[in-house]
């Protein structure tokens, strides 16, 4: 079929004929093989050019550590996708915890669950795996929305229900993790969402904490509020619009900042490493 290309956009054979081009000024990677992605990243960075990576920007802690290194030394931007705490309601939640309602965070369980088809790669290495890829969301809705920090991770995982016998696809996994105010959480994730569900991704978030609860279930579909003996319902969703792409351009243009750090944004992929090696630990 013919290529749609919209007035001067261009079309380049390699990455490396990309980033010869002086007009470009950003590069938005999704390595087909997740695996190759800090090395391409590398190149776009030491290249001059701002780089936004798919998720996960990298596959080791060693390959996150030097393309955080080389985004400041080359004078760059440097981030990953991470669009998930600024859509509602989580950005509402967000709001909420930070106010203080809920009181001090004491647990968190959070669930991200994707339907199985037969084209989920047997390895890790071309997507990252379920718990280097699905997991980073789960793990950004964890310190994204509380401002907490993950401060130790451990991961159980099976095989179960995977369509290739013998294969290599993680179906399922659970993390259990601690928060850095002495909090712990739970996180549920796995490629087991039945299509009578209605949603590609069917989404929990619970926050408990010393005065109350808030949850988002259901994919978002649904949410609700519980302070001390109060049943408050489902929380209203603030007017607040927070378009992530748009300030992500701004941030690249020079003319504003993100709410998270790059430190920040990158944790949650820096503890789905970790939850992933831990495995291989104590095999």
């Amino acid at each position: 079929p013919p290529k749609m290309l919209a007035g001067d956009a261009k079309e380049y054979a390699t990455l490396h004929d990309m980033l010869h081009d002086s007009r470009v000024r950003m590069v938005s990677l999704c390595s087909p093989r997740r695996h190759q992605q800090a090395a391409d990243a590398l190149c776009v960075l030491r290249s001059g050019k701002h780089a936004l990576c798919e998720k996960p920007c990298a596959l080791t802690e060693r390959d996150l550590d030097i393309l955080i290194r080389e985004a400041e030394r080359c004078g760059v931007i440097l981030r990953e996708m991470c669009e998930t705490v600024y859509e509602q309601p989580f950005w509402t939640l967000r709001s909420l915890i930070h106010s203080g309602m809920l009181g001090d965070v004491a647990q968190v369980f959070v669930q991200k669950s994707y339907p199985m088809h037969g084209g989920r790669p047997q390895d890790d290495e071309t997507d990252g795996g379920l718990i280097r890829w699905v997991g980073v969301h789960a793990l950004r809705y964890v310190e994204h929305t509380t401002g907490l920090a993950i401060r130790e991770i451990s991961a159980a995982r099976t095989c179960l229900g995977n369509p290739a016998p013998g294969g290599g696809l993680t179906t399922a996994a659970t993390l259990s993790f601690t928060l850095a105010n002495g909090g712990v959480g739970v996180a549920a994730l796995n490629y087991l969402n039945p299509k009578g569900f209605g949603l590609w991704g069917n989404e929990h978030l619970r926050v408990f904490g010393t005065r109350g609860m808030a949850e988002i279930t259901d994919g978002g579909a649904r949410r609700r509020l519980i302070l001390e003996d109060r049943d408050m319902g489902a929380f209203s969703i603030a007017d607040e619009s927070f378009d992530y792409y748009d300030r992500l351009i701004g941030l690249f243009e020079g003319r504003c900042t993100l709410p998270l750090t790059l430190e920040q944004e990158l944790s949650p992929t820096r503890w789905a490493i970790r939850a992933h090696d831990s495995i291989g630990q104590r095999a």
